[in-house]
């Protein structure tokens, strides 16, 4: 009699089940990733067939599992001893970005309770929700390549699996729901294909005003100090004048206010506002053998050296010497609105050493002006969030510009050096998991050259990008490709993965690399025009208009 109730009681409990399945609209859930996800998952709220409730709660969803599995690493980590290194740093980089994402998850259920959003702040949840995504994605990564960590895996696949898997759903329909921009007009050029178009901003930073005329308008902070230190003067003289709420010098002397570039960055106030300006940080000519760290507390912190190979900041912790990937960097960004100008970046571990990141990125609305970004395989991570990068230099080998941000590279130079025998070169490999991620890689009017020792050698292929994740995206538009680059243009990741899927694209693009007609016959590679090329500039992608006119900055906007 006891079985018998039971199966009674099973046979109630499909049923209700199954109607509250059938009572959801299949047209909601149809239109995401994973439609039998969306269904178990939201079939049981009661909520109508309305996007914006779905979405709302979906989000809040998102924010619980993310909590849970936040407990769920420092659980692991509470045992740290039974693990080995790599598993425990695997862990502590899961760790980091579960709370980058609470907080992004956090700030978004906020916003969403409106049906309807300006455009600039539907980009920035979208852009939050897609970080999420990749956050689960890198923690995962990192999981999968350390040693001894099967027990892990084994006991974190789940909740990683369905914090994933929620960060799909939410950013889905929120994409649905609450996105409704529409592309802008037909891109258009002053300057021709390759190597620095016209239309550029002339505003605090360009190429006719040196650091000795740099102008700011101090509302806190020792000018004299600064005088005296650099020899330079603060001219007023330029109109389009920097805010700035205070400044430090570092300088190993001592004369400054700090010895360490980490320990000015500590005396940044937490959690500022734009409209207060940005802490300045100097750092006068040296070599410095520190792992610099932006956190995510410290927001609008602007980043000066004396220029590059004037200022340098030098690391070189790699993969093979015990790193993962992500916390390889020599510095790392996560603060909001960071700006870096004059300044070397390198990880020193060579091409023996396979990935070793120079700069780690998941700053929003972040810019790298006159930098130079040094390093061999996976030089630049642009992780995640709206990136900008102004005449700039970058060196590496393998995959030398990675990661899953949206973001612009305009105006620099891309220089692929000789990587280890056997190897070939891959300038970009894009990250993008999911086709709603707002994600992306953008090179814009810059100039792609090999380094001496790359161009000396007769076997070493070099190809504009491969697909690392199902939904790469790279875009070359107006830049000057040398002959370095393989008349296929692109190379494959593993076989027929990511070929159909994928969106890389070129325009107008100009040098003895730059010709099409030998390229790659992907489905998803292709020839585009103006009007396509529009969605990829600063003012549609990253939406640079709104933010980068406070950075003083110059940028080419279509």
């Amino acid at each position: 009699m006891a079985n018998t109730n039971n199966i009674v009681a099973l046979l109630i409990l499909l049923f209700f089940f199954s109607t509250s399945l059938a009572d959801l609209p299949p047209t909601d859930c149809n239109g995401t990733p994973d439609p039998k996800f969306c269904q178990s998952n939201l079939a049981t709220t009661g909520l109508t067939s309305d996007i914006h409730d779905l979405g709302r709660v979906s989000i809040r969803t998102s924010l619980s599992n993310a909590r849970k599995f936040m407990a769920l690493v420092d659980k692991y980590l509470a045992r740290k001893k039974n693990l080995s290194p790599s598993a425990v740093q695997a862990l502590i980089d899961c760790q980091f970005l579960s709370a980058l994402s609470m907080d992004y998850l956090q700030s978004t259920t906020s916003l969403v309770s409106a049906n309807n959003l300006p455009n600039n702040e539907a980009d920035d949840i979208l852009t939050r929700l897609s970080a999420t995504l990749t956050n689960y994605q890198t923690c995962w990564e990192g999981l999968q390549t350390a040693s001894s960590a099967w027990s892990i895996r084994n006991g974190i696949f789940m909740p990683l699996s369905n914090g994933t898997k929620l960060s799909s759903l939410s950013l889905s329909l929120f994409r649905r729901g609450w996105v409704h921009r529409k592309k802008k007009g037909k891109f258009e050029f002053l300057g021709g294909g390759g190597g620095g178009g016209g239309g550029s901003r002339k505003l605090l930073f360009s190429d006719d005003i040196p650091l000795d005329h740099l102008p700011l308008k101090m509302s806190i902070g020792n000018v004299k100090l600064f005088e005296s230190l650099t020899g330079r003067r603060l001219l007023q003289a330029y109109p389009d004048s920097i805010n700035v709420r205070a400044m430090v010098v570092v300088d190993p002397s001592g004369d400054g206010n700090f010895t360490t570039i980490n320990d000015a960055v500590a005396a940044a106030p937490n959690n500022t506002d734009i409209s207060g300006g940005y802490f300045l940080i100097y750092i006068v000519p040296g070599v410095y053998e520190e792992y610099v760290t932006i956190d995510k507390n410290k927001k609008n912190v602007m980043m000066i050296g004396s220029g590059i190979n004037q200022t340098i900041i030098t690391g070189n912790r790699s993969v093979v010497d015990g790193s993962t990937t992500f916390n390889s960097s020599t510095m790392a960004v996560v603060g909001e609105r960071f700006v870096a100008v004059n300044i070397t970046i390198r990880n020193t571990a060579g091409a023996i050493k396979h990935q070793a990141v120079a700069v780690r990125n998941g700053a929003d609305l972040s810019t790298f002006y006159n930098c130079s970004i040094e390093g061999y395989q996976d030089t630049l991570y642009t992780h995640s969030m709206r990136q900008f990068y102004r005449n700039c230099d970058i060196y590496g080998t393998v995959d030398f510009i990675f990661g899953n941000a949206a973001v612009v590279l305009q105006n620099c130079n891309l220089y692929a050096r000789l990587p280890m025998q056997g190897q070939f070169n891959a300038i970009t490999a894009q990250g993008r998991t999911d086709p709603n991620q707002n994600t992306g890689t953008s090179i814009h009017s810059c100039t792609i050259k090999a380094t001496p020792d790359l161009a000396s050698s007769t076997t070493t292929k070099t190809y504009l990008g491969r697909p690392w994740k199902e939904y790469s995206r790279t875009v070359y538009m107006q830049s000057y490709m040398d002959s370095l680059i393989d008349p296929a243009g692109w190379r494959d990741w593993n076989g027929t993965f990511a070929l159909s899927t994928l969106y890389y694209a070129e325009y107008d693009n100009a040098g003895p690399g730059s010709n099409t007609s030998s390229r790659v016959n992907w489905p998803g590679y292709n020839v585009i025009d103006a009007t396509d090329a529009n969605n990829f500039t600063v003012s549609n992608f990253i939406g640079g208009d709104g933010w980068l006119p406070v950075t003083k900055a110059p940028y080419q906007e279509a």
